[in-house]
């Protein structure tokens, strides 16, 4: 058993789209209209074959409170695993991406989380040597 899609909750898909795709560096996968809604995956272009994070509308009622909850608590929607944690932070800061938490270390992982702009914190890991 292999994870195939996950998602996260987002306010508009195509804001989401281009702060995924543009700043975050992901690649569109699928785009399919779906009524009102896409079908919108993107995937890192290290295993564009790899799981890919469906870009969800928000329009369930159960959504607004649930995203609000967890910003106003701090706690990530979903984690994506960088090289160089002090590098991406430099890079995401000079494209304008507000940070909840600035790189700390955590453990055996360096961490950071930013504002997807979209309703959500995303966590950023570096897993450390050893």
């Amino acid at each position: 058993m292999r994870i195939y899609v996950t998602s996260v909750f987002v306010d508009d898909q195509a804001k989401a789209l281009d702060f995924y795709t543009r700043v975050l560096g992901f690649e569109k996968k699928h785009d399919i209209p779906l009524g009102q809604h896409r079908w919108l995956t993107v995937v890192s272009p290290e295993a564009p074959e790899g799981t890919e994070l469906l870009l969800e509308p928000g329009d369930h009622p159960a959504v607004p409170p649930y995203k609000a909850a967890l910003v106003e608590d701090g706690i990530p929607a979903t984690s994506f695993q960088v090289d160089d944690i002090d590098a991406e932070y430099e890079r995401l800061v000079s494209l304008g991406v507000s940070f909840a938490r600035e790189p700390v270390d955590a453990g055996n992982v360096r961490m950071a989380v930013l504002d997807d702009t979209c309703g959500n914190l995303i966590q950023l890991i570096q897993m450390k040597a050893g």
